[in-house]
């Protein structure tokens, strides 16, 4: 005799709803995705005290924050030397730890990526960064700009090298 019988229309009642809680409790348990945040700097770069290191100029303000989508964001440090610019982007909180990159730029284009920060705190995330971010940066060098491909394995730390990233481009003028 088939469980879901006409003539037990209770069974059917019951069979439905717990269908329906056990729909609602896998809902419930279900974990949003959530993107990385942008952590900020509230420290500002020290002065230069000798007069002799004037090429070198402070351009970046360290302390100052603007909102825009709910998120706050802070301007990197930047550094100017003979046509040569460094500029350390925003560090961006990942689900797996902090990201941060600092770009080098020489006559409007990136010439160095360095990764500051990026998640190292167990031996998968040192074994995931050392193939992650040497790839992250030649593709930001060849492609001259954030828009670059996720590496897979790597999708947290990419995303978060990307934002830094676009945020150091931003605070080149780039």
């Amino acid at each position: 005799m088939h469980a879901l019988n006409k003539n037990r229309p209770l069974r059917r009642v019951l069979l439905a709803s717990a269908t329906t809680v056990s729909g609602i409790v896998l809902l419930l348990a279900l974990k949003p995705h959530t993107g990385p945040t942008v952590v900020t700097d509230s420290v500002a770069p020290a002065p230069s005290s000798s007069a002799s290191a004037a090429p070198e100029a402070s351009s970046g303000t360290g302390g100052s924050t603007k909102s825009s989508g709910g998120s706050t964001k802070s301007t990197g440090g930047s550094t100017k030397s003979a046509g040569s610019k460094t500029v350390t982007g925003d560090t961006v909180q990942t689900r797996w730890g902090p990201v941060q990159v600092r770009i080098t730029v020489k006559n409007g284009k990136i010439t160095d990526v360095t990764a500051l920060q990026y998640p190292s705190d167990n031996p998968r995330d040192q074994e995931i960064n050392s193939y992650a971010l040497p790839q992250l940066r030649s593709e930001a060098l060849s492609a001259q700009s954030a828009s670059i491909d996720t590496v897979s394995g790597a999708t947290y730390t990419s995303q978060g090298y990307q934002q830094s990233l676009q945020s150091a481009l931003d605070s080149a003028g780039l």
